[in-house]
């Protein structure tokens, strides 16, 4: 009999982490691999971030603090809701964890029972069907057609939801696609949830500061008759550069915030105190470097975008937001092709080619892969090059 719990071997490891491990073991061999599988900004966390940090350990700021958030900080995460998205919240509707990562897995945890179901557009980020399959509950893909820029329709959500649809998750803009909800397609999709008392949304807007083109951003939780039943995960990792602080947060309904300290409380109990206060001056201070990052990777992201589409075999749209492209290599694949799948793509190109993706199946949608061009331009530029040659070996 095996030690390992059943419940675990429903799940999988993380595919993208996997990449970017092997990357760094074949690094550490000595070869020449460029990593475009991290979904991790290159930029550094601010001085002004670093120094509140610093402060704090100085201050003696080292001791436990609340389960699910020090009142500074859910304070601030309370300013940054109204005065950027116009929604109020009690600090009680308000949790701290260690990163978007672990609120959504104890707000799954602390709700789920065998048998619920939850609605998830496909491509999906990862960690979603896993957490929601180690909460015993039952994940319903909702596969997104490339023509609809990946996004879910108000028809696709309407035939999904069923008496077991306990959640349904929306993140905007997407890992992995870069696509994003206007209001009025946010609107549209509200349309049907409305009908829907029992169901639950997961609002997952952790990229919403990195968008592109003047692209209002426009959460679910501002539908006014929805907000009651909506969780809104958002965090500091990617817009402030903040992935190994660990600091994600949630507002909504009282009853999921106290639920999820619940379980937080029995696990990691409360984040670092540290980040907790480096956490506070990112949503305090100045916020002036977010517009100047996303310019950044607006110009990295159009430099992709136009190398791609002029790769016999590959198409790419032109994401919305996030640092994602999600490129098609169907042309690339087949029975009388040399790679069946993506996962052969991407493997033979990690190989041959020494650039590391994501298969797009790990997401959800078979045919495509996962670029993320958050790196530099001289790497983007060797990386297009090497993509085009492994390309042009197989036609």
């Amino acid at each position: 009999m095996s030690i390992v719990s059943n419940s675990l071997k429903r799940i999988k490891p993380s595919p993208t982490m996997a990449v970017t491990s092997k990357a760094r073991e074949m690094r550490a061999a000595g070869r020449d691999i460029i990593g475009l599988g991290a979904g991790e900004p290159d930029f550094d966390t601010p001085d002004n971030i670093k120094e509140a940090a610093i402060e704090a350990i100085k201050k003696g700021d080292t001791k436990y603090t609340a389960v699910d958030g020090t009142p500074a900080l859910k304070k601030a995460i309370q300013n940054k809701f109204s005065r950027e998205n116009g929604l109020s919240y009690e600090l009680d509707q308000i949790t701290v964890g260690t990163g978007g990562k672990q609120v959504l897995y104890n707000a799954f945890m602390a709700t789920i029972n065998k048998g619920d179901e939850v609605v998830i557009p496909a491509p999906y980020w990862v960690s979603y069907p896993d957490i929601i399959l180690l909460a015993g509950g039952k994940p319903r893909i909702v596969k997104c057609d490339e023509k609809d820029n990946f996004k879910l329709t108000p028809e696709k959500l309407n035939k999904a939801i069923n008496k077991k649809t306990k959640w349904v998750i929306l993140n905007s803009p997407s890992n992995p696609t870069g696509s994003a909800y206007t209001k009025k397609e946010i609107e549209d999709l509200s349309k049907i949830l409305i009908k829907y008392k029992k169901v639950y949304i997961l609002s997952d807007d952790i990229y919403e500061h990195i968008t592109y083109d003047n692209f209002n951003f426009f959460t679910i939780a501002q539908i006014k008759s929805l907000k009651d039943r909506t969780l809104t995960m958002n965090g500091v990792s990617k817009s402030y550069s903040m992935t190994g602080w660990r600091i994600g947060y949630a507002a909504g309904p009282k009853e999921i915030i106290k639920a999820i300290a619940k379980i937080q409380s029995q696990s990691t109990s409360n984040p670092t105190s540290i980040s907790q206060a480096a956490a506070v001056e990112a949503l305090n201070g100045v916020q002036d470097f977010i517009q100047e990052r996303a310019n950044s990777f607006k110009e990295r992201r159009d430099f992709v975008v136009s190398s791609l589409n002029k790769i016999n075999g590959i198409s790419c749209l032109k994401p919305q937001g996030a640092f994602y492209v999600f490129p098609s290599c169907k042309k690339l694949l087949g029975k009388k092709r040399k790679l069946k799948t993506d996962k052969d793509f991407v493997e033979k190109l990690l190989e041959k080619s020494e650039v590391a993706v994501v298969q797009g199946s790990a997401f959800g949608l078979e045919g495509y892969f996962r670029i993320s061009y958050a790196t530099s331009m001289e790497k983007l530029r060797e990386a297009m090059k090497r993509i085009k040659y492994f390309c042009d070996s197989l036609n």
